[in-house]
């Protein structure tokens, strides 16, 4: 089976061409980034035209790269949640004429399913088959937009249950804007990244408090990390040289560490034996050296997909695709997107008692 997989949910055009087994034939991924750098952040707008613009000559180089026409494929699949409203509805749109004039079955896919299943596509430098999870496996989720951990049975909606996620800003949200507060630009994830490997966390460890840290919580929250490194900013001004790598190896520590803490935690309490990385925060190297160390210590596989099946990419929302189509079901031509993913959310936003 091949499927065309279609992504717009947010500031990437990407398309792809994946078997039913996982196996990548193509994969072709537009970033926006230059475009909504100037703005410190994604503007919805923004991003929804340029999809306009760009989705058509990725989807034929993606078929293009594939060696394949619309005639070959045994379906499309498309992101039809969660994401930008007017991102969403230009892949759909295009999803649904390609389908419609090449007589294919149209599915879609939540975004974050994407993601949770990514660890399975087979690229070129990822490892072989008998190195990827078998279910149940519990999965960190974090990016741009999305922080949570969840226990993963199949690749079903039914088959995926929350077991904590953010109560405000997700992990990514939060490296984007403690960087902007730095005067780092965007996206700030990779910089910091890079500046907090030559940093001293220590030395700026009063700046930056521990997150959410309640041991018996699944749950984070970022907002408070975020108004700590803007009021130490304020007080004393944007560090430079050696003190603002530190700045960043402080924050960053202390976000991997809500990370990596309750995600171990979370596979103790379910009894499972097997972690996997998904969304782009899975590319940081930190995040990956000390989940690594963390499973390590305390007899958990883990597996992380290469660096192109953690960001948001077409590949992905194909192979997704490809498993539900091959359970038999599909999508009509009305498929409308959703800003809100599918899955049930056991984390209620915001503050207050629980």
């Amino acid at each position: 089976m091949r499927v065309l997989g279609i992504e717009t949910s947010c500031d990437e055009t990407a398309a792809a061409v994946v078997t039913e087994g996982g196996d990548v034939l193509s994969d072709v991924v537009r970033s926006q980034v230059e475009l909504h750098a100037p703005y410190g952040g994604v503007v919805p707008e923004v991003a929804a035209r340029d999809h306009a613009r760009a989705v058509v000559p990725v989807v034929r180089e993606a078929l293009s790269r594939a060696g394949v026409a619309a005639a070959d494929l045994d379906g499309i699949a498309v992101t039809s949640r969660p994401g930008l409203a007017g991102a969403l509805l230009v892949g759909l749109q295009a999803a649904k004429g390609l389908a419609w004039a090449a007589g294919k079955p149209l599915v879609g896919v939540d975004h974050l399913v994407g993601h949770l299943l990514a660890v399975f596509l087979r690229r070129g430098d990822a490892p072989p088959p008998e190195e990827r999870p078998s279910f149940p496996y519990v999965a960190l989720l974090a990016s741009g937009g999305h922080t949570a951990i969840y226990r993963v049975d199949g690749p079903s909606l039914g088959a995926i249950r929350e077991l904590g996620a953010t109560r405000d800003d997700a992990a990514g949200e939060a490296f984007d804007k403690v960087a902007k507060l730095l005067g780092l630009g965007y996206p700030g994830g990779p910089v910091v990244d890079r500046l907090a490997a030559t940093g001293d966390p220590a030395a700026a460890s009063e700046a930056v408090p521990a997150v959410m840290a309640r041991k018996e919580s699944l749950e984070f929250s970022f907002s408070g990390i975020k108004s700590a490194v803007a009021r130490h900013v304020a007080k004393r001004g944007r560090p430079e040289g050696q003190a603002l790598h530190d700045l960043c190896a402080a924050f960053q520590g202390a976000v991997v560490d809500a990370l990596v803490q309750k995600t171990v935690r979370a596979a103790r309490i379910e009894g499972v034996e097997r972690v996997v990385l998904a969304g782009g925060v899975a590319a940081n190297r930190g995040l990956r050296a000390r989940m690594a160390a963390a499973c390590e210590r305390r007899g958990l596989a883990l597996f992380v997909p290469p660096f192109a099946s953690c960001t948001d990419n077409g590949a992905m929302i194909a192979y997704a695709g490809a498993l539900r189509l091959a359970a038999g079901e599909r999508d009509a031509l009305d498929l409308a997107p959703e800003t809100r993913t599918a899955l049930p959310r056991v984390t209620r936003k915001g503050g207050g008692a629980r």
